[in-house]
């Protein structure tokens, strides 16, 4: 399994944070969901509007084929307007796993 991280910045006074999550959760999710070798994500916010997006992928084919397709350009995209900065983005091989019981998918 490979993770993907993308650390970016929101301008919190052009989008409140919660909004920011909201519109990845409507736009950028379901098209994850139809991405090949898509496993699943976390995305970890703070109130100044700082933002990890951890996805998960079958293997390193999978996650370098949505960079190859385009589509997290297109995804990014979405959010142009809104980031203080260019987004950062790496990928590691997934060593160990261990998620807390009762992770949901659900925004507070």
């Amino acid at each position: 399994m490979v993770a993907r991280v993308t650390l970016a910045e929101v301008d919190t006074l052009r989008i409140g944070i919660q909004e920011a999550v909201q519109r990845f959760d409507e736009l950028v999710v379901p098209s994850l969901a139809e991405q090949d070798g898509f496993e699943g994500f976390f995305l970890l916010t703070t109130p100044e509007g700082k933002g990890l997006v951890l996805t998960f992928w079958t293997n390193e084919e999978a996650a370098e084929a949505s960079l190859a397709s385009g589509h997290y350009a297109q995804q990014l995209e979405k959010f142009l307007t809104f980031f203080r900065a260019p987004p950062g983005r790496e990928q590691y091989d997934v060593a160990l796993c261990d998620a807390p019981a009762g992770v949901a998918r659900e925004l507070p």
